[in-house]
């Protein structure tokens, strides 16, 4: 099948773009308003950005809470979520009012930042403290801005707990992070393999 997303004629139940772009990270953001309320949701449309610096994205349906309250204070932090903290992850996805603490409605624990105002899910195997330096509104090909906003921030420092490291690394069938898929759908990385990058000689022989 073919079909143009602005003509949406795919002639299926749903869109299945974001199925198709999947699995996708969810970045867990928590942010802090300057009186002192704090917002904690989950965003699937999130990803790295570049290493060097270390840069973060997360892209917002409008200017939420999260989006707004980055963009005001200038920090964010993107928690792992994970499969064992699946329920509190879609619970803070719910439409609470501005200053009702999402921590408090999931029972997660809020956890102080070093660099960054923003708490942190102490229950998170991992966290990025967060510097905004960029937000925009995308465009399309005609230039016309979307309804979207994304919010990019620079890494400051990161949180690590030591029940996730084995021989110095990170290990992912201990994290067990959470990605989303298309429709309802979600997966748990619990399964790891290795591939190293061939060579061009050993890429042309295989």
């Amino acid at each position: 099948m073919f079909y143009e997303p602005e003509r949406g004629d795919h002639g299926l139940p749903h869109d299945p773009f974001k199925a198709i772009v999947a699995p996708r990270p969810i970045g867990w953001i928590s942010t802090r308003a300057k009186d002192g309320a704090v917002n904690l949701a989950p965003y699937s449309f999130f990803n790295a950005v570049s290493d060097h610096p270390k840069l973060v994205m997360f892209a917002s349906a409008g200017f939420k809470d999260s989006a707004n309250l980055a963009i005001e204070s200038g920090e964010f932090v993107a928690n792992m979520a994970t499969g064992d903290l699946a329920a509190a992850v879609n619970r803070t996805s719910a439409p609470a009012p501005r200053g009702r603490s999402e921590f408090e409605l999931a029972g997660l624990t809020e956890a102080p930042c070093r660099l960054v105002a923003a708490p942190r899910v102490a229950e998170s195997p991992a966290a990025l403290e967060c510097k905004v330096t960029q937000s925009f509104q995308p465009v399309d090909v005609d230039g016309k801005p979307s309804d979207w906003v994304m919010v990019i921030g620079q890494v400051v420092g990161i949180h690590i707990a030591e029940s996730v490291l084995k021989n110095g690394m990170l290990e992912m069938s201990l994290a067990r992070p959470l990605s989303r898929l298309g429709y309802l759908d979600y997966a748990v990385a619990d399964e790891v393999f290795q591939m190293r990058r061939p060579t061009l000689e050993d890429a042309s022989d295989s």
